[in-house]
């Protein structure tokens, strides 16, 4: 059977890639190296298989009609879109799919009561093009997205989003084959695109979250983390994080609910909290 070898919550801010050098030498050097220690790990662990989380950032989906979940099933992606390329600071890139796990995950969700929208095309923006680039370099893994709404009300609660992750976990244990799998959960930390906090980073929400992840109580989770909640880390933004409570919740399925803080740094150049939490499940 397959294995979830590894869970991981990653900031995916586009300013990493397109315009870091405005933040000052120790932010750059201190943002660098935390995306560097998850590369450091990767390479490690040789996943066959990355199932992604993260927003959608109404790229794919009108504000009027999206899911709360929206599995892609294609056979290869393709990023990043064509209206984010010089943004980014990324260059073009493909990287493969995995047809028969993405279709389980929708099958089997659906059978366990929790229904998925799914998609043979889907846009990637920073989403995937930020974390892929400084975690899987060479694009050599199968790659699942799963693009999420935690922006449009209603958005999935916490709790759902705790439940979506448990069922991940509980299907790629199941899947037949050898395949070594890692949940990637991208977004956040504090941030507000294009709106009143968008010069400002919410230090103490962003190390309130994080140490969150560190205690692993989901029961808490999905308790406080509520829309208002998230709210107060910005809007627009900081409502990314529930990609990281969908990796937690993958992780305490496997009975290890407890986060490592791998890095973080508060960069208002970059305009977001940057950061990252790992669950080690190997």
């Amino acid at each position: 059977m397959a294995r979830l070898i590894a869970s991981i919550g990653i900031a995916h801010a586009p300013g990493v890639t397109g315009w870091i050098d405005k933040a000052p030498p120790h932010e750059q050097e201190a943002v660098l190296a935390g995306y560097a220690e998850f590369g450091r790990r990767m390479d490690e662990l040789k996943p066959d298989v990355v199932i992604g989380v993260a927003n959608d950032h109404l790229l794919n989906f009108s504000m009027d009609n999206i899911p709360d979940f929206c599995v892609g099933i294609g056979d290869e992606w393709a990023g990043p879109a064509p209206w984010f390329r010089d943004w980014l600071n990324v260059p073009d890139y493909r990287i493969g799919g995995h047809r028969p796990l993405a279709r389980a995950l929708v099958r089997e969700s659906a059978r366990a009561g929790i229904n998925h929208a799914f998609a043979e095309e889907l846009l990637f923006d920073d989403n995937w093009s930020v974390p892929l680039k400084f975690l899987f370099p060479r694009y050599d893994v199968r790659f699942v997205p799963i693009h999420m709404n935690p922006i449009v009300p209603p958005v999935p609660s916490a709790a759902k989003c705790l439940e979506v992750g448990r069922q991940i976990a509980r299907i790629v244990q199941a899947f037949p084959g050898d395949e070594r799998v890692v949940l990637m959960g991208t977004g956040g930390l504090s941030h507000d695109p294009g709106g009143p906090d968008y010069f400002t980073v919410h230090e103490d929400f962003d190390r309130w979250f994080m140490a969150l992840m560190e205690s692993g109580d989901t029961e808490r989770a999905g308790r406080e983390l509520t829309m208002d909640k998230l709210l107060s880390g910005g809007d627009g933004g900081a409502g990314e994080l529930l990609s990281w409570v969908v990796a937690m919740g993958a992780a305490a399925e496997l009975g290890r609910p407890k986060a490592e803080s791998v890095f973080y740094v508060p960069s208002v150049p970059m305009r977001c909290g940057m950061g990252g939490s790992y669950w080690d499940l190997s």
